[in-house]
Parts: C-alpha cells; structure tokens; sequence
C-alpha cells in the first residue's frame, strides 16, 4: 500500500513538474515586403473588391449624412484593415443608437440619489 501510494505520489510530482517546463519559442522579426509578399496583398489600392469596397463604405457614409466630399476622402484615407473593421460595424452601430436608453438611465440614477437623501432634484416638482 505503501510503494502503491509512493509511486503514485511520484507520478503526479513528475506531471506536474513535466507539463510546465518552460519551451522556447521562436520568433523573428519580419519585414512589412515579406508578410504582404506571403499574403499576396496588391499595392496602391489596384484591387477592385477593395476599390469597390471603398465606394460602398462612402455610400453608406453620405446616406448616414456625411459631407459626400469628406466621406470619400475619409474613406479613402483608410488601410485595407480598417475599412474591414468599418464595414463590419458600419450597420451595428448606427450613429445616435441608444440615447432612450441613456435618457433611461440617468433617470434611474437620479431616482436612487433622490430617494437616499443624496440630492433634491424632484422636490421642487
């Protein structure tokens, strides 16, 4: 029962110790040629998917009213990950979404300050 218990012991002693030695990690620095090289990524906005892509960001700018001049410039302006990011969040959120809610709760917090003394915003009410 003895050995059994030891050999146990040391088998979970040799786990745990095994498991977290440290392993390197290899890692060098690239070069901005080499990761587009690698990516295929076109130079100079040539793509038409990304070209097409801009128009349709600034379309959907000047019909949120947007300045249409400013709109394109600030489109154009973008790098091909930003305007991913701005697509992508372009329709989530919708500029002035969510001032009921704001209105809502400030409501509340000004409710809970008055009814503990705190302020007397509605005693005059």
């Amino acid at each position: 029962m003895a050995m059994a218990r030891k050999a146990a012991i040391l088998a979970l002693l040799v786990s745990f110790f095994g498991t977290t030695l440290a392993q390197p990690a290899f890692a060098a620095i690239i070069h901005t040629q080499t990761l587009l090289a690698e990516h295929g990524a076109k130079g100079g906005g040539q793509d038409y998917a990304l070209e097409s892509g801009r128009e349709a960001a600034a379309t959907r700018l000047i019909a949120m009213g947007v300045d249409p001049k400013e709109a394109r410039a600030r489109v154009a302006a973008l790098t091909e990950g930003e305007l991913a990011v701005l697509d992508y969040h372009l329709n989530k959120l919708p500029a002035g979404a969510g001032a009921l809610e704001v209105v809502g709760l400030v409501f509340v917090v000004f409710l809970i300050l008055e009814l503990t003394g705190v302020t007397n915003i509605f005693t005059s009410f």
